[in-house]
């Protein structure tokens, strides 16, 4: 199965336009926002919305690796069979940083009024983004895990029952996701009610993407570039402006990158294999970043070199956690489950 570098390349300078430009804006004071050059300042208001750049590249690579020809699985997208395998496989990708930051957030920033034992429980049990408040407790941007968590449930379950009902479980969450936002969106945001919409909404649109890859890369790089710039000005007055910048300008940004060589090359590749590590590590980060500098009057040159610190700090720590507990974490749990089939006779082998 080729692997799509090209997009790996864009989940990690996404994750970094989350952290660093997005989220860094908490070490400074508020006074000192809203003067930013026009970029600067769009990361500023809208770097968030990263995230479901986020989730439409994950419903695309997962339309790939699954629904592809070499997918296997005996005429199904994903056979009955391979359940367990698909779930350990995402259990080994995600949970063992999760479970790291998580108990390095619980033992020193447990005096934080969010982190209950409720919230706690939430963290451990992959829920954090059903449980108030919301990106306010422990590591506050795993919500957004939790919400990927529940689109591969119903993803696998889907794809378990053939093509058709992969389609309608698809259908479905396009539709109620768009309904949602139609009728409860609102300008601005973040808002706590729109995790779930916003996952399914982006991931699925993904794999709908992945099935009219063909048809697409036949788009005029002229007009990606019109409908990228469409979705970044559309302003939906009192509606989300989310919508138009998930159904034209994240696709648009997906198409372009499959087209750009260097976002598949070793530097590309090397960020995007340490985005989840970018993703889970910078917020613990700046937290203790506000806890040791307080809150930043400086602008210009300071307000540079702060940012450059920081996220040459969080790159470190996401390179050491790639190697040191990602990869190692990733072998362990995969073998340890072959090993455990192996003695049950199965005979299976992980396709993933």
């Amino acid at each position: 199965m080729e692997r799509l570098t090209r997009l790996d390349g864009l989940r990690g300078l996404a994750a970094c336009g989350v952290a660093f430009l997005y989220h860094t804006q908490l070490l400074f004071a508020p006074d000192m926002h809203g003067g930013e050059a026009g970029v600067y300042h769009w990361f500023h208001e809208w770097g968030w919305a990263l995230v479901d750049l986020f989730f439409l590249i994950s419903g695309y690579i997962f339309a790939h690796v699954y629904l592809g020809e070499n997918a296997g699985g005996g005429g199904q997208p994903l056979a009955r069979g391979r359940l367990l395998d698909f779930a350990v496989a995402r259990f080994a990708r995600l949970y063992p940083l999760h479970l790291l930051t998580l108990l390095f957030c619980a033992a020193v920033f447990f005096a934080a009024p969010g982190n209950t034992p409720i919230a706690f429980g939430a963290h451990l049990m992959m829920l954090q983004a059903f449980v108030q408040p919301v990106a306010n407790t422990f590591n506050g941007p795993s919500w957004s895990i939790s919400v990927e968590v529940v689109c591969y449930v119903l993803f696998a379950l889907g794809a378990a029952g053939g093509r058709r009902t992969l389609r309608l479980v698809t259908a479905l969450a396009i539709v109620g996701a768009l309904v949602h936002f139609l009728l409860q969106g609102r300008s601005g945001g973040p808002w706590v009610g729109d995790g779930l919409p916003r996952g399914l909404l982006g991931f699925f649109l993904g794999q709908v993407m992945w099935h009219c890859r063909a048809r697409m890369a036949q788009t005029s790089s002229a007009l990606l570039v019109c409908l990228l710039a469409f979705g970044l000005a559309l302003d939906m007055g009192t509606r989300s402006s989310l919508l138009p910048l998930t159904l034209y300008a994240w696709p648009a940004v997906l198409l372009l990158s499959l087209r750009a060589p260097f976002m598949g090359s070793a530097p590309m590749q090397w960020l995007g294999d340490r985005s989840y590590g970018i993703y889970l590590i910078h917020m613990p980060v700046l937290q203790l970043f506000q806890l040791r500098l307080g809150e930043l009057p400086g602008t210009g040159a300071t307000q540079v070199v702060v940012i450059a610190a920081f996220a040459g700090t969080v790159l470190i720590l996401a390179d050491m956690g790639y190697r040191m507990v990602e990869q190692p974490a990733r072998r362990a749990i995969r073998c340890g489950f072959e090993r455990r089939r192996a003695g049950s006779g199965s005979g299976r082998t992980s396709p993933v």
